[in-house]
């Protein structure tokens, strides 16, 4: 960085928590979803209704269930350096998220029944993906939370892909470590949701299904739905 300044990890978190409250995103003090503003748009960040916060159970795994349409909602009370990365393989790059800080969250709008017009429809992610200006800042936030320092070749990632109905909250994105020696964000967690998202479309495998496994751990998941490449 020009004239030696250095990534501080707790000034950073502060300044994207700010951001984040004058967009509309103010954190309450017990842990809860924030309250949105009357001017929260389409793109910045929110919070939803109590009713699309609740925990859904998807095959036995609890996960969030947050309505999210092209805006962010930061709906986790994360503390600086407290979430912690489960590394399964560095050099490979098979890494999992801190359970307790990601969790992982399902948009309910998206369901078995209307997989040809939602997640199989081609363009559906364009659709409800938030701007990287918005997600830029909980990413800086995230980072602050996982004791990780900025790196271009780390992914502020969908713990339950988009492409699988995933929401995009805070509950359901973490930074995500590459393997050794990439060069940008794609990653092998890329080919396992591809997969898994073929399988659901052409009915191999339901969506709750793959919602359970890809967040319980997306390097098993196409094991235990038994998707053979």
């Amino acid at each position: 960085m020009p004239g030696g300044t250095t990534f501080d990890p707790k000034t950073a978190a502060a300044v994207a928590l700010a951001v984040m409250a004058l967009a509309g995103c103010t954190a309450s003090p017990n842990g809860a979803a924030p309250e949105p503003s009357p001017s929260t748009g389409p793109t910045t960040a929110s919070s939803a209704p109590a009713a699309q916060r609740q925990s859904s159970t998807a095959g036995g795994t609890r996960l969030r269930s947050v309505h999210t349409s092209a805006i962010m909602v930061d709906d986790m009370k994360l503390q600086l350096d407290r979430c912690h990365e489960r590394t399964l393989d560095a050099a490979q790059g098979l890494v999992l998220p801190d359970r307790a800080c990601t969790p992982g969250a399902i948009d309910p709008a998206v369901t078995q029944a209307d997989i040809n017009q939602t997640i199989c429809k081609s363009g559906y992610t364009a659709t409800v993906r938030p701007s990287a200006y918005v997600t830029g800042k909980a990413k800086t936030a995230s980072l602050a939370a996982y004791g990780t320092r900025p790196s271009p070749t780390i992914e502020y990632d969908h713990l339950v892909s988009l492409e699988l109905g995933g929401a995009s909250s805070t509950s359901n994105l973490w930074p995500e470590a590459n393997h050794a020696g990439a060069k940008g964000t794609t990653n092998p967690k890329d080919t396992v949701e591809n997969a898994i998202h073929k399988a659901v479309c052409s009915k191999q495998v339901t969506l709750s299904a793959a919602q359970k496994a890809i967040a319980t751990n997306w390097t098993t998941a196409e094991t235990v739905l038994h998707i053979i490449r």
